[in-house]
């Protein structure tokens, strides 16, 4: 394809890319109404949006989140829970907002899977808490699911359930309490009950109580119902919809943002997420304290039974001895005895303790359940952190599970870490277990010295003063354990969440934040303007044909000899029987012009030939070497004209002359010049047809005869108008112009191809044609855009074209996408 092909086209000098803006925007300015149209579309498709879009609210809340101080835990207090601070809480809350566990608490709490619903002009509206009832649900039976089910005031005690089932035999329905989803079978067609408001209604597809909302009778103009989410559907809506992101730069707290149709609803969202976050986090927070009281629980049992034992053998003996005095000595030594055994039950305390650690450590997963090392009296620092890190580290995997699938990355770090912290407790644990053993030793040996003094008493002293120390040991012990139990409910019941609300959402009268109505005007403008434009754009630029004298004059340097307009008549004679017709002083022009041309040749007063022709049929070379030889013809010129398109013979149709004999007959030396002549009723103007189609039409045109006929017919004729086949189709034309003085070349607007002019250019350039002139036919004026007002012709092009398209013609579909092509 040659680069002249194109409205975008490579120029012979600098290689640039040129662009025909002026056209282009003529193009469009033609194309105003097409544009306008679009854009009212464009406005109106806007409008509907708007008027069909539920308006689209934003409210939020803000939340902080600290580090816990509990203002009971003092330096002083026995029982440390060691919380830690606010490191990673504000990752955890961000998780918790998105876990399926905490959207369906807040969903089940609000029973949002219930929806109250009113028709609109053009949708369902959702008026939540706004109905005027109030549908209590049976949740241990079946509601249909994804169907709104109408409710209509019939009287002051009852109303009416109205349902079209169509041809429906069961409907999907859940059961609330369960959440089991199952396949109800029910009646086809429409259903219609009246039920009493306050009363059970029990239906396959519908079970509870409707009452009238602050007891208000609802209004008849308005139709409502009540529709029913799936609820795990739903948990996956809201799952996602609350925005959290950090308030102004800060740190601790956050943003909490919904957006929805209803305000009372996101307000509702927003507050309970928030109060079931709080509890969340404070159950979570006294996971560990309540552990520790369960432990102490537990052992405070083994105390107060091996107490009451002691007690029972203590009052055992009494009875079967006899009462005696201790001295001071024995007493001493006693006390001091019984110190010991209470230290060394402490610290069998501690190691029982450890030993349970281990073992739990060892063979459980959920290391969440752990109770604090400091019930038992556990001081060790290291043990103490590294035992709440790994609880901590346990409660953080269960929140991630929410999330996370198993064998995620997140997951697996998590597990690295708690093995590496396990790994650290059983070395603590060991070690404080050995410095324990050693303190036992050390206690055992000065039991054993006390031991061996009492045992210098009676026997019944000695049995005595042992069940004695038993009892104070137990008495002691069960004292320690109960008030570190107080000490830690204490703790636990002053226990506060680390999250707390500091502005709860509310509706203030916040305007809607979307559909964004101007903005949507805004696009349909800009896309019903731009679509049409761009549409405009692709056709001008794929866009082949030339349109203008101004597209002619950027594709080629050949002079334009002249405009000829549409003229509809009846046959190519119009500049004889139309001399005062336009498109007949069109043609007056031309052969004007033409005279300026023969005067710069060197003969300039002798026979001039004048030959036409084109790229390719249907451009108008016919009708305008007719006309031509016409005006020559009537402005007293003896004039012939030949017809050279031996493929297809076309002249002798205005003239009403049998084509049996013309140039060819005399071409083969089959006739003279006077047998191949035929007269006109036009004056000065003779035809020669093109005579029998001959099977060697080029070699015919080459030959030495078609020297003689032009020479002879020079010296009969003033002017010798040649009408030849399309040059862009055969090479005819171009053995026939050496015989010709001027070459017009014709150029059919809205039809010819711009690649032709590059043919005719090169030809041109090549010197294969001289003297060429384009004239331009079917010329239309555009306001703005050309050179006036044409008129022009349209008779005869078809039978002509299919002398070398013989599938070129074109039914209605044809001609009507030709005034289609013609508009754009």
């Amino acid at each position: 394809m040659s680069n002249l092909d194109q409205d975008i086209e490579f120029e012979d000098t600098g290689g640039r890319i040129t662009f025909d803006f002026q056209g282009f925007i003529f193009k469009i300015i033609r194309n105003w109404f097409f544009i306008a149209l679009s854009i009212v579309i464009g406005l109106a498709i806007a409008y509907y949006i708007n008027v069909r879009k539920q308006n689209v609210y934003r409210l939020n809340a803000l939340v902080s989140v600290e580090s816990e101080q509990n203002p009971f835990f003092t330096a002083n207090t026995s029982i440390s829970f060691n919380w830690g601070g606010v490191t990673g809480k504000i990752g955890k809350v961000m998780t918790t907002l998105a876990t399926r566990s905490h959207n369906e608490l807040v969903v089940d709490s609000l029973e949002f899977y219930k929806e109250y619903l009113r028709q609109g002009e053009y949708h369902l509206i959702d008026i939540y808490k706004s109905s005027p009832y109030d549908v209590v649900l049976n949740k241990s039976e079946y509601q249909m699911l994804g169907r709104p089910i109408e409710l209509k005031h019939y009287d002051d005690t009852s109303f009416k359930i109205i349902y079209d089932f169509g041809d429906a035999k069961s409907v999907s329905c859940q059961r609330y309490s369960d959440r089991i989803t199952d396949n109800i079978k029910i009646t086809p067609g429409v259903f219609e009950g009246v039920f009493k408001y306050g009363e059970p209604v029990q239906l396959p597809f519908f079970n509870a109580i409707v009452n009238k909302r602050n007891n208000q009778n609802p209004n008849l103009n308005n139709k409502y119902f009540v529709y029913f989410y799936d609820f795990d559907g739903l948990v996956s809506r809201f799952q996602n919809s609350v925005n959290v992101s950090f308030f102004k730069g800060s740190s601790t707290v956050l943003s909490l943002s919904q957006s929805g149709n209803n305000k009372a609803k996101i307000v509702d969202y927003l507050n309970t997420t928030v109060e079931i976050l709080k509890h969340t986090e404070l159950r979570t927070k006294n996971l560990y304290a309540t552990n520790t009281i369960a432990f102490i629980d537990s052992t405070l049992g083994s105390v107060s039974t091996s107490l009451k034992d002691m007690s029972n053998e203590m009052d055992n003996f009494r009875s079967s001895n006899k009462v005696f005095n201790v001295t001071d000595d024995i007493t001493n030594t006693s006390f001091r005895l019984k110190e010991y055994e209470k230290i060394r039950e402490t610290e069998r305390s501690k190691v029982n303790y450890l030993n349970n650690l281990e073992k739990y450590l060892q063979d459980k997963l959920d290391y969440s359940n752990i109770a604090a090392p400091t019930s038992v009296g556990i001081e060790e620092s290291g043990l103490l952190s590294s035992i709440a890190k790994l609880t901590s580290l346990a409660i953080e995997r269960q929140n991630q599970e929410q999330t996370a699938r198993e064998g995620s990355i997140l997951l697996r770090r998590l597990d690295a870490q708690i093995d590496a912290e396990k790994s650290v407790a059983f070395e603590l644990i060991n070690a404080a277990r050995r410095g324990i053993n050693l303190q036992l030793g050390t206690i055992n040996s000065s039991i054993g010295k006390l031991e061996i003094e009492l045992k210098k008493l009676p026997q019944e002293q000695q049995e005595f003063l042992k069940i004695q120390r038993k009892i104070d040991i137990n008495q002691e012990s069960y004292n320690v354990y109960q008030a570190k139990k107080t000490e830690a409910e204490i703790v636990k019941a002053a226990n506060v969440s680390d999250i707390s609300m500091i502005d709860a959402a509310k509706d203030i009268g916040n305007g809607p934040v979307g559909p964004k109505k101007s903005l949507n005007y805004m696009m349909g403008l800009i896309v019903g303007g731009l679509i049409p434009v761009l549409i405009l754009f692709v056709v001008f630029i794929l866009d082949r044909n030339i349109h203008t004298s101004e597209d002619v004059e950027r594709l080629s340097k050949l002079p334009i000899i002249g405009l000829v307009g549409k003229y509809n008549y009846k046959n190519n004679l119009v500049a004889f029987e139309k001399p005062k017709a336009s498109v007949s002083e069109s043609f007056r022009a031309i052969r004007s012009s033409l005279q300026f041309i023969y005067k710069n040749q060197n003969d300039a007063n002798g026979s001039k030939t004048l030959m036409f022709t084109s790229s390719i049929s249907g451009e108008g070379k016919t009708f305008c070497s007719i006309n031509m030889a016409t005006v020559y013809a009537l402005s007293g010129k003896k004039t012939v004209i030949v017809g050279l398109d031996l493929r297809k013979p076309k002249i002798f149709d205005d003239f009403e002359v049998k084509n049996d004999k013309g140039a060819v007959n005399y071409l083969i030396n089959d006739s003279d010049l006077e047998g191949i002549t035929h007269k006109t009723h036009i004056p000065n103007l003779d035809i020669i047809l093109s005579g029998p189609i001959p099977p060697n039409p080029s070699e015919l045109l080459m030959s030495d005869r078609m020297a003689e006929l032009v020479t002879e017919l020079k010296t009969k004729y003033d002017m010798v108008v040649l009408d030849t086949p399309p040059l862009g189709l055969v090479t005819d034309a171009l053995e026939l112009s050496q015989y010709a003085d001027a070459t017009i070349f014709m150029v059919r607007l809205n039809y010819t191809k711009k690649g032709m002019l590059s043919l005719i250019n090169s030809k041109v350039k090549k010197g294969e044609l001289k003297n060429v002139n384009l004239l331009l036919n079917f010329y239309r004026h555009k306001k703005g855009h050309g050179y006036g007002y044409g008129y022009g012709y349209g008779y005869g092009y078809g039978a002509y074209g299919d002398a070398y398209h013989e599938n070129d013609k074109k039914g209605l579909l044809g001609r009507i996408k030709n005034i289609f092509k013609s508009k754009v």
